[in-house]
C-alpha cells in the first residue's frame, strides 16, 4: 500500500463522510466500517479516527456549526460541504491537529469541491469557533 498524506487522506474522508450524509438523508441503513472500506480500499486509523469521531459528536458539531452560519444551518449545505465542515470542526474540537492545520485543510478541500461563497462560509465558521476555543468557551 502506498503510503497517502493526511490531505490525501482527508479526500478520502471527506467522500466517507459524504456518502454517510447521503444515506442519513435518505433515512437508509448503513454500516459505517463497510463505507470506510469501500471508499477507502486501505486500513487506516487516521480515516477511521476521524469518520468515527465525526459520526459520534455529528450533533455537537452540527450545533456549533449552526451557531456560526449566519442565516444558514448546516443541513442546508450540500453534502461534500457539510462533510468538510464537520471534519474541520470536528479536527478542530477534539483533536491534537493544530488549529490552523485543521483550519488549512479544510479551506484546501473547500478550494476544490465547494463554490467560492460556501468556501467563505466554512472559512469564516472555522474562525470564529477557534476564536472562541481560544477564549475558553
Amino acid at each position: 500500500m502506498e503510503h497517502k498524506t493526511r490531505s490525501e487522506l482527508r479526500v478520502i474522508i471527506m467522500t466517507i463522510l459524504y456518502q454517510i450524509n447521503v444515506y442519513q438523508k435518505n433515512k437508509m441503513k448503513y454500516d459505517v466500517d463497510v463505507v470506510i472500506k469501500e471508499v477507502a480500499k486501505v486500513d487506516n486509523e487516521f480515516v477511521k479516527d476521524i469518520v468515527y469521531g465525526v459520526i459520534t459528536y455529528q450533533k455537537e458539531l452540527d450545533d456549533l456549526a449552526n451557531q456560526y452560519l449566519e442565516g444558514w444551518r448546516i443541513d442546508r449545505l450540500g453534502n461534500t460541504d457539510k462533510a468538510i465542515l464537520e471534519m474541520g470542526l470536528y479536527e478542530l474540537m477534539y483533536t491534537n491537529t493544530p488549529s490552523v492545520v485543521c483550519i488549512n485543510e479544510a479551506i484546501e478541500l473547500a478550494k476544490l469541491y465547494s463554490d467560492d461563497s460556501v468556501r467563505k462560509m466554512i472559512n469564516a465558521t472555522l474562525d470564529k469557533v477557534l476564536k472562541e476555543k481560544e477564549n475558553g468557551r
